[in-house]
Protein backbone atom coordinates (compact mmCIF):
# COMPACT_ATOMS: atom_id res chain seq x y z
CA UNK A 1 0.00 0.00 0.00
CA UNK A 2 1.38 3.39 -1.06
CA UNK A 3 1.52 6.23 1.47
CA UNK A 4 0.28 9.55 0.19
CA UNK A 5 2.47 12.48 1.19
CA UNK A 6 0.50 15.40 2.50
CA UNK A 7 1.63 18.99 2.28
CA UNK A 8 3.79 20.35 5.11
CA UNK A 9 2.41 22.74 7.68
CA UNK A 10 3.40 26.39 7.51
CA UNK A 11 5.69 25.82 10.50
CA UNK A 12 7.38 22.87 8.74
CA UNK A 13 7.84 25.03 5.64
CA UNK A 14 9.39 27.78 7.75
CA UNK A 15 11.87 25.35 9.30
CA UNK A 16 12.82 23.92 5.91
CA UNK A 17 13.20 27.39 4.39
CA UNK A 18 15.48 28.42 7.27
CA UNK A 19 17.54 25.23 6.79
CA UNK A 20 17.82 25.85 3.04
CA UNK A 21 18.96 29.44 3.56
CA UNK A 22 21.41 28.55 6.34
CA UNK A 23 22.93 25.86 4.11
CA UNK A 24 23.18 28.40 1.28
CA UNK A 25 24.93 30.90 3.57
CA UNK A 26 27.29 28.29 5.02
CA UNK A 27 28.25 26.95 1.58
CA UNK A 28 28.45 30.24 -0.35
CA UNK A 29 28.92 32.91 2.29
CA UNK A 30 25.59 34.51 1.40
CA UNK A 31 22.25 33.80 -0.23
CA UNK A 32 22.46 34.35 -3.95
CA UNK A 33 19.60 32.11 -5.14
CA UNK A 34 16.45 32.79 -3.13
CA UNK A 35 14.44 35.98 -3.63
CA UNK A 36 10.83 34.77 -3.63
CA UNK A 37 8.70 31.82 -2.53
CA UNK A 38 8.87 30.51 -6.09
CA UNK A 39 12.64 30.01 -5.74
CA UNK A 40 12.00 27.42 -3.00
CA UNK A 41 9.40 25.47 -4.95
CA UNK A 42 11.79 23.00 -6.67
CA UNK A 43 12.88 21.81 -3.26
CA UNK A 44 9.32 21.48 -1.88
CA UNK A 45 7.98 19.93 -5.09
CA UNK A 46 10.63 17.21 -4.85
CA UNK A 47 9.22 16.19 -1.46
CA UNK A 48 5.49 16.96 -1.61
CA UNK A 49 2.64 16.75 -4.13
CA UNK A 50 2.75 19.63 -6.59
CA UNK A 51 -0.21 21.97 -6.40
CA UNK A 52 -1.62 25.34 -5.49
CA UNK A 53 -1.95 24.40 -1.82
CA UNK A 54 1.79 23.65 -1.55
CA UNK A 55 2.61 26.92 -3.30
CA UNK A 56 0.32 28.86 -0.93
CA UNK A 57 1.78 27.12 2.12
CA UNK A 58 5.33 28.10 1.08
CA UNK A 59 4.17 31.67 0.42
CA UNK A 60 2.56 31.81 3.89
CA UNK A 61 5.77 30.53 5.46
CA UNK A 62 7.85 33.18 3.65
CA UNK A 63 5.45 35.90 4.77
CA UNK A 64 5.43 34.59 8.34
CA UNK A 65 9.24 34.52 8.52
CA UNK A 66 9.27 38.22 7.59
CA UNK A 67 12.90 38.02 6.45
CA UNK A 68 14.69 41.17 5.32
CA UNK A 69 16.25 41.32 1.87
CA UNK A 70 19.69 42.52 0.90
CA UNK A 71 20.38 45.28 -1.65
CA UNK A 72 19.97 42.72 -4.49
CA UNK A 73 16.62 41.46 -3.20
CA UNK A 74 17.82 38.14 -1.75
CA UNK A 75 16.49 36.89 1.59
CA UNK A 76 18.79 37.37 4.57
CA UNK A 77 18.36 34.59 7.11
CA UNK A 78 20.72 35.58 9.90
CA UNK A 79 19.57 39.17 10.52
CA UNK A 80 16.40 41.00 11.45
CA UNK A 81 15.03 43.94 9.50
CA UNK A 82 16.25 46.25 12.28
CA UNK A 83 19.77 44.80 12.00
CA UNK A 84 19.70 45.27 8.22
CA UNK A 85 18.65 48.91 8.63
CA UNK A 86 21.37 49.43 11.24
CA UNK A 87 23.99 47.78 8.98
CA UNK A 88 22.94 49.97 6.04
CA UNK A 89 23.32 53.10 8.19
CA UNK A 90 26.72 51.99 9.47
CA UNK A 91 27.83 51.24 5.91
CA UNK A 92 26.57 54.62 4.68
CA UNK A 93 28.47 56.42 7.44
CA UNK A 94 31.65 54.40 6.83
CA UNK A 95 31.54 55.23 3.11
CA UNK A 96 30.74 58.90 3.77
CA UNK A 97 33.63 59.25 6.20
CA UNK A 98 36.05 57.45 3.85
CA UNK A 99 36.80 54.98 6.66
CA UNK A 100 39.61 52.48 6.32
CA UNK A 101 40.80 49.62 8.47
CA UNK A 102 44.33 49.72 9.82
CA UNK A 103 46.16 46.72 11.27
CA UNK A 104 47.57 47.97 14.56
CA UNK A 105 49.94 44.99 14.79
CA UNK A 106 52.36 46.87 12.53
CA UNK A 107 52.66 49.67 15.11
CA UNK A 108 54.58 49.76 18.37
CA UNK A 109 52.68 50.22 21.61
CA UNK A 110 53.71 52.49 24.42
CA UNK A 111 51.93 52.33 27.76
CA UNK A 112 51.66 55.56 29.74
CA UNK A 113 50.58 54.87 33.34
CA UNK A 114 48.43 57.80 34.44
CA UNK A 115 45.67 58.44 36.97
CA UNK A 116 42.13 58.00 35.74
CA UNK A 117 41.03 61.58 36.45
CA UNK A 118 43.60 62.99 33.96
CA UNK A 119 43.27 60.48 31.09
CA UNK A 120 40.52 62.04 28.98
CA UNK A 121 42.04 65.51 29.27
CA UNK A 122 45.54 64.29 28.34
CA UNK A 123 44.13 62.40 25.35
CA UNK A 124 42.52 65.62 24.13
CA UNK A 125 45.70 67.64 24.71
CA UNK A 126 47.87 65.08 22.89
CA UNK A 127 45.40 64.91 20.03
CA UNK A 128 45.34 68.70 19.60
CA UNK A 129 49.06 69.26 20.26
CA UNK A 130 51.30 70.52 17.45
CA UNK A 131 54.28 68.93 19.24
CA UNK A 132 52.66 65.47 19.14
CA UNK A 133 51.09 65.82 15.68
CA UNK A 134 52.03 62.78 13.59
CA UNK A 135 53.75 61.05 16.51
CA UNK A 136 50.98 58.50 17.17
CA UNK A 137 48.22 56.66 15.32
CA UNK A 138 45.75 56.31 18.16
CA UNK A 139 45.44 56.40 21.93
CA UNK A 140 43.39 53.86 23.89
CA UNK A 141 42.18 54.66 27.38
CA UNK A 142 42.79 51.54 29.49
CA UNK A 143 42.20 50.61 33.12
CA UNK A 144 45.59 51.81 34.39
CA UNK A 145 46.61 54.40 31.82
CA UNK A 146 46.88 55.11 28.10
CA UNK A 147 48.03 52.76 25.35
CA UNK A 148 49.57 54.76 22.53
CA UNK A 149 50.13 53.19 19.11
CA UNK A 150 53.01 54.73 17.17
CA UNK A 151 55.33 54.03 14.28
CA UNK A 152 58.29 55.56 16.16
CA UNK A 153 58.20 54.38 19.75
CA UNK A 154 61.69 55.63 20.66
CA UNK A 155 61.01 59.21 19.55
CA UNK A 156 57.58 59.28 21.21
CA UNK A 157 58.93 57.89 24.47
CA UNK A 158 61.80 60.41 24.46
CA UNK A 159 59.36 63.25 23.81
CA UNK A 160 57.00 62.18 26.59
CA UNK A 161 59.88 61.65 29.05
CA UNK A 162 61.28 65.10 28.24
CA UNK A 163 58.01 66.63 29.45
CA UNK A 164 57.85 64.70 32.75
Amino acid sequence: METIKKNPSRKECEEQIKRILMTEVLENGKNSHFKTAKDFMKYFESLYPVGDSLNKQVQRAIKSLDMPKDENGYFVINKTSAQMDEDREIGRLLRSSKAETIDLDVYDKLFLRIEDKYRDYIIRLLHDSLTFKGKFVTIVNSSEGLIIYTDNKTNLETLINSLM
